[in-house]
């Protein structure tokens, strides 16, 4: 792969954004589906799969646990097991990957054996507390001194059994990782949510819909309590949807430069929750005053970028899971609106206002200088804000490598379209 530069600084196109582009396979679809094939007897076939950083360190990690992890194209992985982890022979290195550190913490529980889970400087700083306290509420020996990754399991080969209750508030991610260990125990587990504040819900039924497709067995009690049968897994072959968090921002370009971009599948053909953000990018340049987005928060930063285009300000609320993601990206948003415009973000508690002017294009028109936005090493900041560079001049994106994390074609696809990038070191 071609290093890519320091920087791409953006040229507003001239023309509407017009063409097909096809989103790469979801992140999260990928990662539940490669941790189920890994847990499930046989070999399955999973295809239309995300093939990029986040992936690649789960399916490394599975190959340390005695998975035979195939990749015959780029968007396949045919994944054989057993359905017994073993244990590796080196901690599991997951990057700054939250989906693979959050399941594997849980999943590895059934290894027979001891098994380090850590990351990067980043996830070493991402809570991870409530899951470890819910492990060990079910008998399982699992330690994080800090409440962040490295998390240390002595398994005993089996997930245990009973009722366990986990604080879903900071991340859906931790009730996800119980749910899809939860098959492997020795007896039924009941899983329930101590409250009714849960971080995007609509990705634990993506888990549920993912653990049916192997064989899982899983009955919802109440809307916070799930009854999971001790069935184990099967080998299932699975076709993998594209990625609604990428999806966003070829919604966000369409809508700035009025173009129209054919994805190849209708936003209401998506499973996943950031779909939502469509309806909302829809009513650009009129996007609601105040906007939730608890239920599609990787799409939050693609809509605050618009909201600096809109006719009236927009309000974030809901949204204070953002701080604990790869950045704090309600501070990251903020600052990055900040460093185009003086004011035009503001951090009110957790909510984010961006104070909208939809002449901002025309005022900053003659603008000479460069702004370089700050990345934070963080995917989601880097690409939505390359959609102020569609409207802006001189916006500069800085370290766009980081969007290999979850869109390894990014760019490609930008220049696809038309936009032009300028290597800046």
């Amino acid at each position: 792969m071609t290093a890519l530069p320091a920087g791409y600084m953006i040229t507003p196109p001239s023309h509407k954004l017009v063409g097909r582009v096809s989103p790469p396979g979801s992140k999260s679809i990928t990662n539940r589906a490669l941790l189920l094939a890994a847990l499930a007897n046989g070999t399955s076939h999973l295809s239309g799969a995300l093939k990029s950083k986040d992936t690649v360190l789960m399916a490394a990690a599975l190959r340390q646990m005695g998975v035979l992890v195939e990749e015959p194209d780029a968007t396949s992985f045919v994944v054989t097991s057993t359905g017994t982890l073993l244990a590796p022979d080196a901690p599991l290195f997951l990057g700054n990957a939250g989906t693979a550190t959050r399941f594997l913490t849980a999943a590895v529980a059934t290894v027979n054996g001891t098994v380090i889970v850590d990351g990067d400087e980043e996830m070493r700083v991402r809570p991870i507390g409530p899951l470890v306290t819910a492990l060990q509420c079910l008998g399982i020996d699992a330690t994080s001194p800090t409440g962040c990754p490295p998390v240390t399991i002595v398994g005993t080969g089996s997930f245990g059994q009973g009722r366990v209750e986990i604080d879903g508030g900071l991340s859906s991610q931790y009730v996800s990782a119980l749910l899809m260990a939860a098959p492997l125990g020795e007896g039924p587990i009941e899983i329930a949510l101590t409250g009714s504040d849960i971080g995007a819900r609509g990705y634990v039924d993506l888990t549920l819909s993912a653990m049916r497709s192997f064989g899982a067995v899983v009955e919802q009690v109440d809307a916070g309590t799930w009854l999971v049968q001790p069935t184990g897994y099967q080998a299932a072959d699975l076709l993998i949807e594209p990625d609604a968090s990428a999806a966003t921002y070829l919604w966000g370009a369409q809508a700035l430069t009025g173009g129209r971009i054919d994805l190849g599948v209708d936003a209401d053909a998506f499973t996943q929750p950031d779909a939502a953000a469509q309806a909302l990018i829809a009513q650009f340049p009129d996007m609601p005053a105040v906007i939730d987005g608890s239920q599609m928060q990787d799409a939050v930063p693609t809509l605050a970028v618009l909201a600096a285009f809109n006719n009236h300000p927009v309000r974030f609320v809901g949204i204070a899971n953002l701080r604990v993601k790869e950045t704090d990206r309600i501070r990251a948003v903020a600052n990055e609106l900040n460093r185009i415009l003086p004011g035009l973000g503001t951090e009110e508690g957790d909510d984010l206002l961006v104070a909208s002017d939809p002449a901002l294009a025309e005022k900053l028109a003659g603008r000479n200088s460069r702004v370089k936005i700050e990345t934070y090493h963080d995917h989601r900041i880097a690409m939505s804000f390359a959609l102020a560079g569609l409207r802006l001049p001189g916006i500069v994106i800085l370290d766009p490598a980081c969007t290999g994390k979850t869109y390894p074609g990014y760019w490609d696809m930008l220049a696809s379209l038309g936009v032009e990038l300028t290597a800046v070191d």
